[in-house]
């Protein structure tokens, strides 16, 4: 169960990495990044978000990607939030398939 600090943290950070990644997607023509879920440890020292990528047959390769440069990124997000956390916690980057899921159960539902 998260404490409401660790959901006020998450949703900052959600917001702040989503305004990174648009800005960084915008010289990348026909991709688009969205963070779909944060989650936070409870010391608030490691970050967990979820990316949903499209076109989703290039996923893996995208996050693989902003995983390499995660680095960058933390610096780019400490100065955005530097007045609100103490501590810019380490992020790690993972796909979200759960649409690509949902899909899935439709198409076989379907049949």
């Amino acid at each position: 169960m998260e404490t409401t600090r660790q959901n006020k943290v998450c949703r900052l950070i959600q917001k702040e990495l989503s305004e990174i990644f648009l800005l960084q997607t915008k010289s990348m023509n026909g991709v688009l990044v969205s963070v779909s879920t944060v989650r936070i440890s409870p010391d608030m020292s490691i970050v967990r978000a979820y990316l949903s990528v499209f076109p989703s047959n290039r996923a893996e390769e995208i996050v693989k990607n902003i995983n390499d440069n995660a680095k960058s990124i933390r610096y780019e997000l400490g100065t955005r939030v530097r007045h609100q956390l103490r501590i810019i916690p380490e992020l790690k980057f993972f796909v979200d398939d759960s649409l690509d899921y949902v899909e899935r159960i439709d198409e076989l539902l379907k049949k």
